[in-house]
């Protein structure tokens, strides 16, 4: 009998597992990952963009530049605040339905996360309550540099979560001792191909998703004929002209890790090229390998995902580079109004393309958890049906609630534009704004 086997047989009564409950707590994990993945997509690129906005408002010392800083700072706190309510209930089901997860690989798996935590509660949001409220208070230099500080730890946050996930997807730097994992390499965990490939994906994609959501926005200004017209243009333009190059760096990276999936995980590389007689020998050899078992991710999840990723960034990929073209030319810039619309309806493209790309990254991977040395049934809590069904409604009730309020705040607050109230106000020095050009302009 493996290490392995004695170990999941002394966790739980593993043989009395109701395959339901398994089923129930990958639905529960889908839903509460792909949900806070909705929040920190926008977040990680917002932080980026509002950073070297306001670089560009403390050198120019401009007004007008202040104000877009404000306005879309003030969005970007929105969808922080709610998104990080979000990763703390996530966390709570490690404990609760993975507990095979965490008894196994925890020493390795837990460790990316440990710091993770640090990073972001403590000086990414210690930071961001430094930049919300030092408005005014703080020299413009200093006050610069606690966004930096918030921009930069988002992208150590989102490295961190990825060096977990590559170690599930691509397990390095580790080795086996009483039955579980222990950390046994350091620099080889931290340089996982599978990490590395995926953060810089995922950060072109949050820029994507960042230049998408600024068009879009400003694109509905447009088209209502807003005073703020100059303001929502450039707003347009800084949104359009960041979108075509980071598709270009996320669709690049895609395709490398594509390539990687050749060794890393055959199995999903041969389901998403439909190649039927190289699935039925690579599932032969998995059972010579590790004993009888379906080990064929579910063609559905896996090639539907990758799929509609690759749908959607073809759509993004025609629409970036009209969309340059377009807003080249002042006219169509401020009069083209069903380009607008489409601006508008292209907003959650990039959503669309990052969640359905986590389905094909997390979906092909099955039946393995750790790939290649902990399967999903042996991670999954011992709880009943009943629990882990209660557990999911409550789940998915309360990320419902929340990603539903974190909308309506973006879009009330979207609806307004940028106002002298809000982020960065100060009742104590004149509204800091320029007046809008004269309409007859327009």
């Amino acid at each position: 009998m493996s290490a392995l086997t004695q170990f999941t047989l002394a966790l739980a009564p593993r043989a009395a597992l109701d395959p339901e409950t398994a089923g129930l707590a990958r639905l529960q994990f889908a839903l509460t990952a792909g949900g806070h993945f909705l929040f920190v997509a926008l977040t990680l690129g917002m932080a980026l963009v509002v950073a070297c906005l306001q670089t560009r408002a403390t050198i120019g010392r401009r007004a007008s530049h202040a104000r877009m800083v404000r306005f879309w700072g003030q969005l970007y706190v929105i969808n922080y605040g709610v998104g990080i309510v979000t990763g703390i209930v996530m966390e709570f089901q490690f404990g609760m339905s993975w507990s095979g997860l965490t008894h196994y690989a925890g020493d390795v798996f837990g460790a990316p996360l440990a710091v993770e935590t640090i990073v972001a509660f403590f000086v990414e949001s210690t930071f961001l309550g430094l930049w919300i409220f030092g408005w005014h208070r703080f020299n413009r230099w200093v006050h610069l540099a606690t966004i930096w500080v918030v921009a930069l730890t988002a992208l150590l946050s989102a490295y961190w979560i990825l060096v977990a996930n590559g170690f599930l997807n691509h397990p390095v730097g580790h080795r086996e001792q009483g039955g579980g994992l222990v950390l046994a390499d350091v620099g080889e965990l931290l340089a996982n191909p599978s990490t590395l490939l995926a953060f810089g994906h995922v950060l072109g994609g949050a820029l994507l998703t960042a230049g998408f959501f600024m068009a879009g926005v400003s694109a509905y200004h447009l088209f209502r004929r807003s005073p703020e017209w100059e303001f929502f243009g450039r707003s347009l333009r800084i949104g359009v002209f960041l979108s075509l190059p980071a598709l270009f760096l996320t669709a690049a990276l895609g395709g490398v890790q594509l390539g990687f999936l050749s060794s890393a995980q055959p199995m999903k590389s041969a389901v998403f090229g439909g190649r039927s007689e190289e699935i039925a020998r690579l599932q032969a050899e998995l059972v010579t390998r590790f004993g009888p078992g379906d080990y064929v991710p579910s063609e559905a999840w896996t090639r539907g995902g990758a799929l509609t990723m690759l749908i959607a960034f073809g759509l993004m990929m025609h629409l970036g580079i009209g969309n340059v073209v377009l807003a080249a030319f002042r006219t169509t810039l401020y009069r083209f109004r069903l380009w607008h619309l489409l601006l508008m309806a292209s907003v959650p493209l990039p959503h669309l393309a990052m969640i359905s790309g986590w389905v094909f990254r997390e979906a092909g991977r099955q039946p393995w958890v750790v790939y290649g040395l902990l399967r999903t049934e042996d991670a999954v809590s011992g709880l009943s049906p009943g629990a882990m069904r209660a557990s999911l409604i409550t789940f998915a009730t309360l990320f419902a609630l929340l990603v539903a309020a974190n909308w309506w705040l973006l879009l009330r607050h979207a609806r307004v534009g940028p106002v002298d109230a809000g982020l960065g106000h100060d009742d104590r020095t004149a509204p800091d704004t320029e007046p809008p050009l004269p309409v007859a302009r327009y």
